[in-house]
């Protein structure tokens, strides 16, 4: 048995990397960017921190829940709740974990069983005290929706007046990654319309289309943050209109990437390198036709070309990879996935004429029409695609019914997206890739990858571990489950005034360092 304080367990040593590849990676492309210059928030820099105020963040989608125990939420929803909701550890700016709704667990035989002791004191946002019964109750509830990798617990034990008990079903040194699922109060039948957690922030209003407001929570355990009294996501329709409500006043903050960056001016805002921590990918739905021939997806493999793409359609920020693993996991990361594909047209169609497709095919690719930066890919990718007779088309849909045409429902062709992961893991990453994963939406089924990532689940040896995650990628690389571009480098423009940012190894935004200054 081994007794353990949670502090920052070295998961992944990633945010040097993000911040590495989003500062040096335009000066490598011959591109110099000065227009960020961002204060990381160790301390006030520009001016006297002013506790209170608001942020107006301005937003393309809405969540899809507000209920953290719903296992069908977006990125971006999941993104807004990280200030929400807290699991037994959360994640940090290291890539490892911090206490939590827990404040220290013990590890017992090998990862079989996590025994976590609950912080003294804590309370929901409502002012009920939180205890095990909320915990077991949050856990099983997430274990019945079907939450990744929760399948792995057997039983979910109180053992104490502030201690829990989680059995797995096998040993998994690894699992803890898994508890960040947001704990909430057992009596609360109704949790899309009464958000409750123990986050930093309370969900004070949501009125669909058009805002999400979070005011300061007066209960939260660590003192001293959150500096915001008010966080409002104002909802947009897409990145044009951010845009316009950016120029124009009316959200103070937001997400940018591409061409929007540069019609921003760098004497009202502040630029943070801001890593997407995702996949941007054209996914294959390998279960149609003539994308279910090997041979057909390596061919479209070899005609995109990057590079191009990030040069195109986002100025020259991003960082080309071709694995289903960001490159900021650089522990597990597979370095030969940099460039797997490099351009090579005449061989893109021999393998098209050794399928059968010598004069090419049609290909409609439908773009969630929200994501300018995915709707700019898809012009460059169409225009690729032609010159090995493939006909690309574009079909631009809404978010909701990307979400449940392409995501949930699988009727497509071809995507592009960016996939996150829930998880600071690989296998938040690579579980979707598994035949039997229902988050599987590009179909891709291989009896090699399955073997090796359910070895990976179970070794207990870390370096045996981390060389079945990077085989595991290679597998998808060879197989060409889909088409794997980059892992999106945009920013966060923010008024000059405004200062306390920190990045993580996960697609989320934390507002509660974020503090004005005057």
């Amino acid at each position: 048995m081994e007794k353990r304080k949670i502090r920052s367990i070295a998961i992944i040593g990633a945010l040097a990397a993000f911040i590495g590849a989003a500062l040096i990676l335009p000066a490598c492309q011959g591109k110099k960017d000065s227009r960020s210059g961002a204060d990381s928030g160790a301390g006030v820099k520009d001016g006297v921190r002013a506790e209170g105020g608001e942020i107006r963040f301005g937003y393309t989608t809405e969540p899809a829940t507000l209920d953290p125990l719903n296992a069908s939420n977006t990125a971006d929803g999941r993104s807004i709740l990280f200030n929400v909701f807290e699991g037994l550890v959360k994640p940090d700016t290291s890539g490892g974990l911090e206490p939590a709704v827990a404040e220290s667990y013990t590890l017992e035989q090998d990862g079989l069983a996590y025994v976590f002791t609950l912080r003294q004191g804590l309370k929901f946002h409502d002012g009920s005290d939180v205890t095990p019964e909320d915990v077991e109750f949050s856990l099983k509830t997430a274990m019945e929706t079907k939450f990744a990798g929760l399948d792995q617990i057997d039983a979910v034990e109180i053992t104490g007046d502030r201690q829990i008990r989680v059995v797995l079903k096998s040993p998994d040194v690894e699992y803890l990654t898994n508890l960040t699922v947001g704990i909430v109060p057992r009596n609360n039948p109704d949790r899309e319309r009464r958000a409750i957690g123990t986050g930093p922030f309370i969900i004070e209003s949501y009125t669909s289309q058009q805002s999400l407001v979070m005011v300061k929570n007066p209960y939260y355990w660590k003192k001293g943050i959150p500096h915001l009294d008010k966080v409002t996501y104002v909802f947009v329709a897409d990145s044009n209109a951010l845009l316009l409500a950016l120029q124009g006043g009316s959200v103070d903050a937001g997400s940018v990437t591409g061409s929007l960056l540069e019609q921003l001016n760098p004497d009202v805002f502040t630029f943070v390198p801001d890593p997407s921590n995702s996949v941007q990918l054209l996914a294959l739905n390998n279960a149609v036709q003539p994308l279910d021939d090997l041979r057909v997806r390596q061919a479209l493999n070899y005609a995109v070309d990057r590079q191009e793409i990030i040069d195109a359609a986002f100025y020259g920020h991003g960082e080309p990879s071709g694995s289903a693993l960001i490159p900021g996991l650089s522990r597990y990361y597979e370095a030969s996935l940099k460039n797997p594909y490099p351009l090579d047209i005449a061989r893109a169609k021999s393998l098209l004429a050794s399928a059968g497709y010598e004069q090419g095919f049609s290909l409609e690719i439908t773009v969630p029409s929200n994501y300018t930066m995915h709707v700019d890919t898809a012009q460059v990718i169409v225009n690729q695609l032609a010159k090995i007779g493939v006909a690309a088309t574009i079909k631009l849909v809404d978010w909701p019914a990307w979400l449940s045409d392409v995501y949930q429902g699988r009727q497509y062709e071809a995507t592009i997206i960016s996939v996150d992961a829930p998880t600071i893991s690989p296998r938040g990453f690579l579980a979707r890739y598994h035949s039997a994963n229902r988050s599987n939406f590009v179909n891709f089924t291989s009896p090699a990858y399955d073997q090796v990532y359910d070895a990976a689940l179970t070794e207990i040896d870390e370096a045996k571990r981390i060389e079945l995650y990077k085989e595991a990628q290679r597998i998808l690389s060879a197989e060409a489950a889909g088409i794997y571009i980059q892992d999106i480098i945009g920013f966060r423009a923010f008024p000059k005034n405004t200062q306390g940012f920190v990045s993580y190894p996960l697609y989320v935004l934390d507002f509660a360092p974020v503090y004005r200054t005057n």
